[in-house]
């Protein structure tokens, strides 16, 4: 493994695993964005999510399954486990333990993160809580 990704994927596991988003912050470039079906976002919005997640999940953890890099981008393979204790997305805890997997293309310079783009299922997540489709979260929450 390279130098820079066993701080990249160090920095993955402490920041989404154990919320700590300084491990995150310390590697990212001011001009950092990270690319997703929900648009694009920078290094604060990025954290604002792992807070999110690590509130909304108790025994979180975040597994790099596999990692590698080539002339400058590290691809990361991670699977993210909880327990599903706070509200997340809109939907109140459901007390389930949920697993996603998902993927991410970080493009590095000079030691810093510059460009991210993840991919992950968020209907694998609903799906790990039993919330098949919205009409079923609307039914239970009435």
């Amino acid at each position: 493994m390279t130098d820079m990704l066993n701080k990249v994927t160090d920095a993955w596991t402490r920041a989404w695993g154990e919320g700590d988003t300084q491990a995150f912050e310390d590697l990212a470039a001011p001009e950092y964005r990270r690319h997703s079906k929900t648009g694009e976002e920078g290094i604060e919005e990025v954290t604002q999510q792992i807070r999110q997640s690590s509130a909304a999940f108790s025994d979180f953890t975040v597994e790099v399954v596999n990692a590698i890099e080539d002339d400058g981008v590290i691809a990361i393979l991670w699977r993210s486990t909880g327990k599903h204790t706070g509200e997340f997305m809109g939907v109140p805890p459901t007390g389930r333990t949920v697993t996603v997997m998902g993927s991410s293309f970080i493009e590095h310079r000079d030691g810093k993160l510059i460009d991210e783009s993840s991919v992950w299922d968020p209907r694998e997540l609903l799906s790990s809580m039993r919330i098949w489709h919205l009409g079923d979260f609307l039914r239970q929450s009435s």
